[in-house]
């Protein structure tokens, strides 16, 4: 196993990705290529939707928190699975509307949604606005009486959550463009405005307070503030909560010095603090929402490169250039993500090397990572980026007119295009002379 089970080697010597062999992969395809295994994907949304089911309810809904990976086959997946989406913008709506997404399962999010998004999605039949302040509350009312309609809303909250990670994905915290903040009675405000509000049915609360978490304690204390906050609701306003969205948020093993979670059992433990302090507040337990992301896709892909050039500067470091780089995968240059890397063609050969992996980019911050335990590369080999599923597609560029890599899909070992590769003609379609 190289950090998860789908990832393994075969007597070729060659990493293989859900049974298929990378090497080939890159000379069917080409390179760079986002590979994903659609059985990891599949196998991640059953352990959400039974385990929530089990310690929530049967009414419980997992939702994707699709801005981690969006294309239309993902949308179809996770209708397959029986889940509900996230979606974050017209674009994410479009595409969930392309795959055929039951409208009436799509939560939609976003601190700023514009007037069209907002018609957008009304015309789209989207079942459930997640509403972030309160200009986009009045915007909304409006709207929804101009249709004759009542739309069923979910109010972002900030419970003031620090879930110790990077600073650039924590949510929950008081300062923060997201949602309205506890403390502050900003939070009560807008319950107040949404229950008087015209053409709106407020079901529920929504908090979410960061990813990559491995701990269930800034859940629970998460849990513990909204808890009471819907029981201060219920006092001050005479009025129950019916829904409460525990947002996303837990971890990923990215390298073999990542703590590997036990998805079901998190949502077990969550779901045991959330029912006690519901029975500690007297108050009924809401249906219960979660929004898994990235610890639905992340682990399912890999992105596969050519090695270019091999540059070894003496006393300082080696750099070992790819094909690709921060257009197909930012999160290094944005967050300092760590990756585990291999030579895909010679998958058992020890990691014995630190290098830098760089990007073909002409910019000195394109970096897949620095320090980073590889074999000895050389020109032409193929080097697989490991558990790339997330945040790399979706948050893809054109840097440098660079064209996005396509979308492999495995399953069972058969290899499928899920997205095409762009190509060139691609990059000018929207260009006038």
């Amino acid at each position: 196993m190289i950090v998860h089970s789908h990832f393994d080697i075969n007597d070729r010597d060659h990493l293989t990705i859900g049974g298929a062999d990378a090497v080939d992969l890159a000379n069917t395809y080409g390179t760079p290529a986002y590979i994903l295994d659609e059985n990891v994907i599949r196998e991640n949304c059953r352990i959400y939707k039974k385990a929530a089911a089990e310690s929530f309810g049967a009414d419980a809904l997992p939702l994707y928190a699709s801005k981690a990976l969006c294309f239309t086959a993902i949308y179809r997946i996770a209708a397959e699975e029986g889940l509900g989406v996230d979606c974050v913008s017209g674009g994410e709506l479009y595409t969930a509307k392309k795959a055929g997404f039951p409208a009436e399962r799509i939560y939609f999010h976003g601190n700023n949604k514009t007037d069209l998004d907002i018609a957008d999605a009304m015309d789209m039949g989207v079942g459930t606005f997640v509403v972030d302040n309160f200009d986009e509350l009045s915007a909304l009312s409006a709207e929804a009486v101009r249709r004759g309609i009542t739309q069923r809303i979910l109010l972002r909250i900030t419970p003031g959550i620090d879930p110790h990670t990077h600073r650039a994905i924590m949510t929950g915290n008081v300062d923060s463009k997201f949602g309205s903040a506890i403390v502050t009675g900003q939070a009560m405000e807008i319950v107040k405005a949404a229950i008087a509000a015209e053409g709106i049915d407020l079901a529920g609360l929504h908090c979410h307070i960061g990813s990559q978490i491995f701990d269930i304690e800034p859940f629970s204390d998460a849990a513990d503030i909204m808890v009471r906050f819907i029981a201060d609701i219920r006092r001050a306003c005479n009025y129950e909560i019916r829904e409460f969205n525990l947002g996303g948020g837990l971890g990923v093993r990215y390298t073999e010095y990542d703590r590997e979670i036990d998805y079901a059992a998190a949502i077990r433990d969550i779901a045991a603090v959330v029912t006690g302090y519901c029975k500690e507040h007297n108050i009924p337990m809401p249906r219960v929402i979660l929004e898994p992301g990235r610890s639905l896709v992340a682990a399912a892909g890999a992105t596969l490169y050519t090695v270019g050039s091999v540059k070894e500067i003496p006393g300082f470091r080696k750099y070992v250039s790819v094909d690709g780089g921060m257009p197909d995968n930012p999160r290094y240059a944005l967050y300092q993500s760590r990756y585990t890397a291999l030579i895909a063609n010679r998958a058992s050969a020890p990691r014995t090397e630190k290098v830098t992996i760089a990007g073909r980019c002409c910019e000195s911050g394109d970096l897949i990572g620095e320090d980073m335990e590889l074999s000895s590369a050389k020109r032409g080999d193929i080097l697989a980026v490991l558990v790339t599923g997330a945040y790399n597609y979706s948050m893809a560029s054109n840097y440098n007119r660079l064209p996005r890599p396509p979308v492999i899909m495995v399953k069972d070992g058969e290899a499928r295009i899920a997205v095409r590769r762009e190509s060139y003609e691609d990059l000018t379609r929207n260009d006038l002379m």
